[in-house]
């Protein structure tokens, strides 16, 4: 598709039409809608046909009509108010949202006791009644009372055979490793230290205080860092830019901060120690230099790069706060509030089967289209 930019193919050999037109002529009756796909797809193919299209497309999409520039004075003078009222319906949308993130401070307060404890199941300080654990799966068939029992039964020896562990073991690093984005993340060093961690929440920033909000990340005491709490705040912004207001669209994270982690001496996993041998060029002799180097982590999540005053970064750390900044939402929106969902898996399943069905249709899709084509004796599969 890299041809569709080089103007060199804008123009369609004539030759090329006539092949066009000599299908178009063999239309009749019947064949005609599977005729008019196979010249499509003839049309497609020829890169001659696709830069003039692209052409004439780039002329219709994202330049202007030339209409405005035409338009008297007095006209302008009016587009100019209108412009003026799109800047204040601006201001008035970053005021809803900071209304929706006064909202969602609300809510957070009325899910947090839930969440906590959910954190006590966890950890195992609080045991769960029998009602409370009472879960009823939507299976198609009734089971009848002998199965049941038997299932009880079987549950009930498979429990005696283990030991009686306590709370849900490795269940925020189960749910890390179940996330893509998130498992892209870890390394194989990382999992240790995340087997104590026990809970993540979301704070809000305070009424009246820069809109912000800041994920903790609370451990365990463990030989990894002395830390009981990791943190990273994300700053936000609600107002249209002055030089740019049209470009509004709802709140933007405008920077992050992490926090200082308290290595253990000898556990800090996102430092790495390498050896080189150095030769003397005069005397000749190898001596081995040891160095400290990064070393990918999932903790260096709590480092991220600093912004500027001018705000300018270079591409590579444009690119690292982008994806940050995505993890970081995605923790508070979707993590937080489902996490025993990502644990059991039933998020994932839940996405998959949205792609599943989309694939399942994409192939049916092309399955009819190669019936066609095997259906059609004057199909030629060289073209």
């Amino acid at each position: 598709m890299a041809d569709l930019d080089n103007k060199d193919q804008a123009e369609i050999d004539p030759a090329d039409m006539e092949d066009v037109e000599d299908v178009e002529e063999e239309e009749t009756g019947e064949d005609e809608n599977s005729k008019a796909r196979q010249l499509t797809v003839q049309m497609m193919q020829n890169p001659q046909i696709l830069a003039a299209l692209q052409e004439r497309l780039d002329g219709l999409n994202g330049s202007p009509s030339g209409y405005i520039e035409s338009l008297p004075k007095v006209v302008k003078r009016r587009i100019n108010a209108l412009k003026n009222l799109q800047v204040k319906c601006a201001h008035i949308e970053a005021k809803f949202y900071e209304e929706v993130h006064e909202l969602e401070r609300k809510y957070a307060a009325l899910y947090q006791p839930l969440f906590d404890k959910r954190s006590n199941i966890v950890k195992a300080a609080y045991e769960p009644t029998d009602e409370e654990c009472e879960w009823k799966e939507n299976d198609e068939e009734e089971l009848t009372d002998e199965m049941k029992e038997k299932a009880k039964l079987e549950e009930e020896k498979k429990d005696e055979e283990k030991e009686d562990p306590k709370g849900i073991p490795d269940f925020w690093l189960t749910v890390f490793r179940n996330v893509d984005l998130l498992s892209d993340m870890l390394q194989d060093h990382d999992e240790p230290i995340l087997k104590h961690l026990q809970d993540i929440k979301v704070k809000f920033s305070d009424p009246g205080q820069p809109m912000s909000f800041t994920l903790e990340f609370l451990f365990e005491a463990n030989d990894f860092f002395t830390n009981t709490v990791l943190t990273k705040t994300y700053k936000m912004r609600s107002e249209p830019d002055e030089s740019d207001p049209f470009s509004f669209d709802g709140p933007e994270i405008m920077s992050c901060a992490g926090c200082t982690i308290d290595w253990t001496k000898g556990k800090n996993v996102t430092l790495k120690t390498i050896k080189k041998k150095q030769k003397h060029k005069g005397r000749g002799t190898v001596r081995t230099v040891t160095k400290t180097v990064p070393n990918d982590s999932f903790f260096n999540f709590f480092t991220p790069p600093e912004v500027p005053e001018s705000g300018e970064l270079d591409e590579d750390s444009e690119a690292v706060l982008a994806a940050d900044f995505e993890i970081g939402h995605f923790i508070r929106e979707r993590i937080v509030p489902r996490a025993v969902l990502y644990f059991t898996g039933e998020a994932i399943e839940d996405d998959d089967d949205d792609y599943d069905e989309e694939g399942e249709e994409a192939d049916d899709e092309e399955g009819e289209e190669e019936a066609d084509e095997e259906n059609d004796p004057d199909y030629d599969p060289k073209v």
